[in-house]
């Protein structure tokens, strides 16, 4: 965490022509497979084909299949809900 505040990112892309460098090897791991095309987490949902490079994205995935949309606007009167809470 205390690279966050040091701005020290100790982890640099191997990736000819690539800049980029993280603060933990996690971040690194997750941004390779923006070269590589990984994407290790798939959709058990049936006849659905999709892949993410993350988790947390196979989750919001999901919710798709679900109808569970569990960030809702506090704005009295507004009914607005989404899956994730990044469109906030």
């Amino acid at each position: 965490h205390k690279r966050t505040h040091s701005g020290e990112r100790p982890y640099a892309c191997d990736e000819p022509g690539c800049e980029y460098r993280a603060a933990q090897a996690g971040h690194l791991t997750m941004h390779k497979r923006t070269h590589s095309g990984e994407r290790p987490y798939s959709c058990d949902e049936p006849s659905c084909e999709y892949r993410a490079t993350t988790a947390s994205d196979l989750m919001t995935h999901k919710r798709t299949h679900s109808g569970e949309r569990p960030y809702a606007c506090d704005e009295p009167g507004c009914e607005y809900s989404t899956t994730t809470a990044s469109i906030f």
